[in-house]
């Protein structure tokens, strides 16, 4: 029975192979493909259930195939692979599945691991709490100074200028005092804050004429535009009234005793009438003979009425009378009644001043205390130009508000006409004469100190607020091998500190280089970086221990320890 099914089955298979393939029959590609693909499947499902004849076939088609009998070779005319599709079973998707602790710990690495990276943290943080700390005691044990309110006058640079004598420098200008405010984006750039207008009236003017101004010098309506513009540009105006006879000729008893009212009435108008215009204040000097406590208290008491909180006028006095003795207080103005007393550096010789003769006028100054005045300064006397240099880096540097006369921030030489169209003039004739440019290339150097100067009054606090020391001052005149006893060396020094940053000045006043004595202060910091130096060749880092001062030569340098930054 078995053998009769089997024959029937080779029957059935002998009889569709030959059919003719549909492949012959349809010009359809995909439906023959379609067709071939069902038949072949067929064929593989019956092999896979009747394995007795699938080893009855020739199986030399390779795997996946299998051979066609020899019933089927006589129909097909040749030998026919047949190929035996078998579908690949379908991977299993694996369940995700947490792990547990065992796995995890073998994952990191084991238990140990779990103890290291607990203690890391704890040192982590242990360590940040640590500089947490360290920082907050370091800003409480070394607080930064709080810096006191300065008014704008303690802060200004002062700039002292005769619209006369700035009209005949210049030839080509505005008529008056219109030339004062062409000049104004200059003084700007300079750091200028307030300027000191002199020889406005003239010195025989009565006080029922201070309202008006010398012909020559303008109008009123000139001087107001002047105010208008310097405002604009954030400068004050303060006249001066020095060596003006205010209050007409003294009595033959030499006092001003006699003085009639209606005088001080006139001069309490004017003064009044200028401050509603927007003038800044009135100067006047010690030796006037308006000069006295009543005068400077009906002053004081008007520049009150007119200032306000973030506009303060005030009343400037001139000191020309000679110095206290050394280290006393000067007590010959009262601090009450005024807020500036200018002093000169210098005194006024009709001669150039040796560098020993500056170096002992300056010190003199140093070491004079000026109790609860606040100082103004200014040069004064003559003196050569590189000496006039080294002063304009002590003026700058003092405490107190500088006040530079015009022309001083080129280094004029003496007696030379302020000419602020110097480097137009120079500008003209370069390549002509060789003096010319060697002046231009001076006076630019000399403008560059000056600006140098007052940007970093402007930005360094040290120079505003800290405290002044006098310091005594070692060196050894260079070259070391001379066996003359040097004289006493004309050099200065002083320390201005601010917190934990100090600025030190040196001035070499002398005709020799100068270098400082190791044992020299040795409580300070030995590192520094130039600030500014009269020659302005003076840059990057240095050391006090090899710094050298050459002859008339002033240097500013920053200190700041050797481990630490100053910024």
């Amino acid at each position: 029975m078995q053998q009769k099914r089997i024959n029937t089955n080779k029957n059935s298979i002998k009889t569709r192979a030959q059919r003719p393939d549909c492949c012959q029959l349809s010009d359809d590609m995909e439906v023959c493909a379609l067709t071939r693909h069902v038949r072949d499947d067929r064929v593989g499902t019956y092999l896979k259930k009747n394995s007795r004849i699938g080893m009855q076939f020739n199986m030399d088609g390779g795997y996946g195939s299998t051979a066609v009998g020899s019933g089927m070779l006589g129909s097909l005319g040749g030998s026919e692979t047949v190929p035996l599709l078998i579908t690949d079973p379908k991977p299993e998707t694996p369940k995700w599945q947490p792990m547990s602790k065992e796995q995890l710990e073998l994952e990191a690495g084991g238990p140990g691991w779990r103890k290291i990276r607990s203690r890391l943290v704890v040192v982590f943080w242990l360590g940040w709490l640590a500089l947490l700390g360290a920082s907050i005691d370091i800003i409480v044990q070394s607080p930064r100074p709080v810096a006191p309110p300065l008014l704008w006058w303690q802060r200004a640079l002062f700039y002292r200028i005769q619209p006369i004598l700035l009209m005949d420098a210049q030839k080509e200008v505005p008529d008056g005092i219109d030339v004062v405010c062409e000049q104004l984006p200059y003084l700007k750039s300079l750091g200028v804050k307030a300027l000191l207008l002199e020889g406005l009236f003239h010195q025989d003017v009565s006080p029922l004429d201070l309202s008006k101004i010398a012909e020559r010098v303008g109008t009123v309506p000139q001087i107001q535009q002047l105010l208008m513009e310097s405002h604009n540009a954030g400068i004050k105006v303060v006249f001066d009234f020095c060596d003006l006879d205010l209050f007409g000729p003294k009595d033959s008893v030499g006092n001003n005793s006699a003085v009639p009212s209606d005088h001080t009435g006139s001069i309490q108008y004017a003064l009044r009438f200028w401050l509603e215009q927007g003038v800044a204040g009135f100067g006047i000097c010690d030796t006037d003979a308006a000069y006295s406590e009543k005068t400077l208290t009906e002053w004081r008491v008007l520049v009150k009425e007119f200032s306000t909180s973030d506009y303060e006028r005030i009343v400037v006095v001139k000191q020309t009378e000679s110095l206290p003795a050394l280290n006393t207080s000067s007590t010959s103005v009262n601090s009450s009644l005024v807020e500036l007393v200018m002093m000169s550096l210098l005194p006024h010789e009709h001669h150039l001043l040796s560098g020993q003769e500056v170096a002992i006028a300056v010190e003199r100054h140093l070491s004079t205390s000026h109790g609860e005045l606040w100082p103004s300064w200014t040069v004064g006397g003559e003196a050569s130009p590189m000496l006039h240099r080294i002063l304009l880096v002590l003026m700058m540097t003092l405490p107190g508000s500088p006040v530079v006369k015009y022309g001083e921030e080129i280094v004029r030489s003496p007696n030379e006409s302020a000419d602020m169209s110097w480097e137009r003039e120079a500008d003209k004739t370069i390549g002509l004469n060789d003096s010319v440019g060697e002046q231009r290339k001076l006076k630019r150097s000399a403008l560059a100190l000056f600006s140098s100067l007052s940007g970093s009054r402007l930005r360094e606090e040290t120079l505003l607020y800290g405290s002044f020391t006098f310091l005594p001052f070692n060196t050894t005149s260079l070259p070391p091998y001379s066996t003359l006893a040097p004289p006493s060396a004309p050099v200065l020094a002083f320390l201005r500190s601010w917190g934990c940053v100090h600025f030190l000045v040196l001035l070499n006043l002398g005709p020799e280089a100068q270098a400082l004595d190791p044992a020299w202060a040795p409580s300070l910091p030995t590192a520094g970086v130039f600030v500014t130096s009269t020659g302005m060749d003076r840059l990057g880092s240095t050391s006090l221990e090899t710094l050298r001062l050459q002859p008339e030569e002033a240097i500013v340098i920053k200190l700041f320890e050797s481990d630490s930054y100053s910024s």
